[in-house]
């Protein structure tokens, strides 16, 4: 009897724990009790658990509430919404963009667009996945979301729990916490408070894991308004960037977050944008509606400024906000203006310059468009420019100079330390870009008629019998000389006044880019073209053209020699055609003294229908054009 009573207590000791333990439930999701700290319970025997139990033990430590469900880290925290990743159409430029853009004339890469724009072609700002990085302290706990809830000292647990309908977590052991509509940062001191009624002596550490998505309005201006699921930790801007961002019609600058009926936030997005500024960007809740206005005035900065762009403006925004919103003048803008062309001016081209900072005041009307200048592009008047000049050859210190508005081309030469013993200062070459220019213009326009004329020619010229091997052959000599005049180019010399014997040069005024070269005084004669023996030949004085012809064996049967000429060192150009005949005694030609340097050219007789023959002047093909000798012998006449 002794022994059967003592068997009926020790099954009563095992029991009662198991029964206790029985009152959480026994499901995979209830909480295992696996350890319990009693002073009293060291001696009891051990027993086997209830179904679905751990088993009990009596080994002193603290109480294990639960086990980590397996979700990683990573995982807390992070939002999916489920819905593909939405690819925007392409951007379509508004009506006031193209107007713009029209005026400037820009091409495509160029264009000027609606600032901030770029928000509106990014496709994973569409739609897909919002991961947020951590809850913020204000985010106001609602149903559907996680609560991770760790436990350590007198008990241990590591708690996975949903917040149900009604606002509330069950802790096993504790019970429930009510936790809905609290904030994130107030949710330890809440579970502390009520797990404290259970326990003494432990620690906690709680915060919101998985966040329930939450289904918004968007309406209004936007891209693709109506119904969005979004994270429950998403904002106004989130949300409107789900919806694609506002329209063509819609405003950057009036967005409007509503709860309940009632207007509760207004968000700037150029706050965001200029100034990095987020403070009204409200999270939005379950229901809300974010409404985009239409857009407000317009108007477009260009030119010179950081971030040329059209900007949406506010009532009282003037000048000086437009170019604060266009991140302020270039370095290299002229800041003392700009020009304003006004919408209802388009008509007249009438614009109006604008000095600064006086009109930074001045309203703004929808439509306008603002203009800043470089100081770079825009050209000072010649008697402000500094001169930018090339010195070399004969000269002590040659190479680039950058001289005071004035300046002459003595005044180069003095700097670059003046002319060396052996210059020769009369076949110096002085060439100008702006003549370059002019020379080249001239040129092209020469050949496009040389080539009219040659086809003219072609379309009335009778070609006998036995004629066609020879036409043929001058046709193609003629496309031949055509090629070769269009690989030449002018070179843009200027004739300076200066004598044979002069030791210095002029003070000829100077232009920016100009370049002298100063050789040394020469010790030949050239001797070119349609000749017998082509070459140079040594230069001694009194010696007249006719004389080096003689030495370069005469003119062949087919030069054309009333177009010789002779070209001096300092590039002027004497041609035969200014006397009577070559071979009269008072030809100027004939008389002309030959000096160092100098090239004689004999030309070789050509069709007369051509443009070169008909000019008969050499001197403009060659001189006026700024050809050369270079080109003379190119060309291979």
């Amino acid at each position: 009897m002794r022994r059967l009573c003592a068997l009926v207590l020790v099954a009563s000791a095992v029991v009662a724990p198991a029964t206790a333990l029985a009152q959480f439930g026994n499901s995979e999701d209830d909480v295992n009790i696996l350890q319990q700290r009693s002073a009293t319970s060291t001696s009891a025997a051990p027993a086997p658990a209830a179904q679905g139990e751990a088993p009990a033990t009596n080994v002193t430590g603290p109480v294990t509430l639960g086990k980590d469900s397996g979700a990683t880290s990573n995982a807390r925290n992070s939002v999916t919404t489920g819905e593909p990743v939405i690819a925007l159409p392409p951007y379509v430029p508004t009506e006031f963009e193209k107007y713009v853009n029209g005026q400037l004339e820009r091409a495509p890469a160029r264009q000027v667009r609606r600032f901030g724009s770029t928000l509106l072609t990014d496709a994973v700002g569409a739609g897909g996945q919002d991961t947020v990085a951590g809850v913020p302290g204000n985010y106001i706990v609602k149903p559907g979301d996680e609560i991770v809830l760790t436990i350590w000292g007198s008990v241990d647990a590591n708690l996975r729990l949903t917040v149900d309908r009604s606002g509330v977590i069950s802790v096993p052991r504790v019970g429930a916490i009510n936790v809905g509509g609290v904030r994130s940062a107030d949710l330890k001191a809440v579970a502390t408070r009520r797990v404290a009624q259970a326990f003494n002596n432990f620690e906690l550490s709680v915060s919101v894991g998985q966040v329930r998505p939450i289904r918004v309005f968007v309406s209004g201006y936007a891209q693709r308004p109506g119904s969005i699921t979004v994270s429950g930790l998403s904002s106004v801007l989130h949300a409107v960037l789900r919806a694609g961002g506002p329209s063509a019609a819609g405003s950057f600058r009036d967005i409007r977050l509503s709860r309940d009926g009632q207007v509760i936030a207004r968000y700037d997005l150029y706050d965001l944008l200029l100034n990095d500024d987020r403070g009204a960007d409200q999270l939005v809740q379950a229901d809300d509606v974010v409404f985009i206005g239409p857009a407000g005035p317009q108007v477009a900065v260009v030119g010179s400024v950081n971030q040329e762009a059209i900007f949406e403006l506010k009532r009282g925004d003037t000048l000086s906000d437009a170019l604060k919103m266009a991140g302020g003048f270039a370095p290299v803008a002229d800041r003392s203006r700009v020009t304003l062309e006004r919408l209802g001016d388009r008509t007249t081209g009438h614009v109006t310059q604008l000095a600064l900072p006086e009109h930074n005041g001045d309203a703004l009307a929808t439509g306008d468009l603002i203009s800043a200048y470089s100081v770079v592009t825009a050209a000072l008047p010649s008697q402000k420019q500094n001169i930018r000049i090339h010195v070399d050859g004969e000269v002590v210190k040659p190479g680039d100079y950058v001289l005071p508005p004035g300046s002459s081309l003595s005044d180069a030469v003095r700097a670059a330390g003046g002319l060396t013993s052996a210059a020769y200062p009369f076949g110096a070459e002085f060439t100008r870009v702006s003549v370059r220019a002019t020379q080249q213009a001239n040129f092209d326009r020469a050949i496009r008629e040389l080539e009219m004329s040659l086809a003219k020619a072609d379309a009335t010229k009778h070609v006998a019998a036995g004629e066609t091997d020879t036409r043929v052959a001058s046709d193609q000599a003629n496309a031949r000389l055509i090629a070769s005049m269009r690989e030449l180019r002018p070179n843009g010399r200027v004739v300076m006044e200066v004598g044979p014997d002069d030791t210095s040069v002029p003070d000829s005024a100077l232009e920016d880019g100009d370049t002298l070269r100063v050789p040394k005084r020469g010790t030949s004669v050239g001797v070119f073209g349609s000749v017998f023996n082509s070459g140079s030949f040594v230069f001694k004085k009194d010696r007249a053209p006719k004389d080096y012809l003689r030495l370069a064996g005469g003119p062949t049967r087919g030069a054309d020699k009333k177009s010789m000429f002779l070209i001096h060192a300092n590039g002027a150009v004497v041609s035969a055609q200014q006397g009577a005949s070559f071979w009269h005694s008072g030809n100027e030609f004939n008389d002309e003294p030959v000096l160092p340097g100098d090239t004689i050219f004999v030309p070789e007789e050509m069709d007369k229908s051509t443009f070169i023959q008909d000019a008969k002047d050499w001197t403009q093909i060659f001189f006026q054009f700024g050809l050369g000798v270079a080109g003379i012998k190119t060309l291979g006449l």
